[in-house]
């Protein structure tokens, strides 16, 4: 699978950029706050599709929960395939990589976070933060979380979710976190179906030669190996460094004191 870092860097990416395009009645950010906290939301929700198996590093990302989470949506997912696959698609054992990496899961469970957030508000906002932010976190941290790595994973999380409720505006309706969310979820399907192993995104609603769970995925001299050296050594530093400089942007007069502090150097 594609590594956690590269799957949280891209939702970031993504997130910051759909946040200054967003529509206000869809639920786009109004202002710098609201703006990072959909990006961290993405961020975390590009890695949540991978909490359908207990051997992916973000099972571990709280610890005993998150591992029993893990076990109950690996349980699900191959259900659902069960219950949904064409008469071609072979048997699974497991179910990394079918319900999860779908597109009817990404709008779905978008649809159910914008829902917590009309009915529930500031409280939604937070959990959801707080739920996304510790996968961000673990996913980032890669090998320098460990097993006990989800007690730090944890704290820090919380702290940020806190600090986000004071600063947080008291009157954001914020239904677009759900969009944040379905729009990591995506990204993360999307950044799979670079592999060579490719991604059932469409499935199981459009079957294709007695299939409903075949793979998208790029030709094979166009696709990369998870976790190779192209990831490692183009994709993730290239998406590092975008995200910083969309980060930058979004504060406001943030670009033009960077630019200033440049220019005056070279006088």
């Amino acid at each position: 699978m594609v590594m956690g870092p590269t799957h949280a860097m891209s939702g970031a990416a993504v997130g910051l950029v759909v946040a200054e395009l967003l529509p206000l009645d869809w639920g786009g950010p109004t202002s710098t706050a609201e703006t990072l906290t959909f990006a961290g939301v993405c961020a975390g929700a590009a890695l949540l599709p991978d909490l359908d198996t207990g051997q992916s590093t973000v099972s571990r990302s709280f610890g005993p929960l998150s591992k029993a989470l893990a076990k109950g949506v690996d349980a699900v997912s191959v259900a659902f395939y069960r219950i949904t696959k064409g008469r071609k698609d072979g048997k699974r054992r497991g179910g990394h990589r079918t319900l999860t990496h779908t597109a009817l899961f990404a709008a779905g469970l978008g649809v159910g976070v914008s829902t917590l957030v009309v009915q529930f508000g500031k409280p939604a906002i937070i959990i959801t933060l707080f739920f996304c932010l510790g996968l961000a976190i673990r996913g980032l941290a890669g090998e320098l979380a460990k097993e006990k790595g989800w007690l730090a994973v944890s704290g820090v999380s919380l702290a940020l979710s806190a600090l986000t409720w004071q600063w947080y505006p008291t009157d954001a309706g914020s239904t677009g976190l759900g969009v944040a969310v379905a729009l990591g979820c995506a990204t993360h399907c999307l950044g799979d179906a670079i592999t060579k192993e490719g991604v059932p995104f469409l499935a199981p609603l459009i079957p294709l030669g007695g299939k409903r769970w075949w793979e998208q995925r790029l030709p094979s001299f166009l696709s990369i190996r998870a976790g190779g050296n192209a990831e490692k050594i183009v994709i993730g530093p290239l998406l590092t460094l975008l995200t910083i400089w969309l980060t930058v942007n979004a504060f406001d007069g943030a670009p033009e004191a960077v630019y200033a502090v440049f220019d005056s150097s070279k006088h």
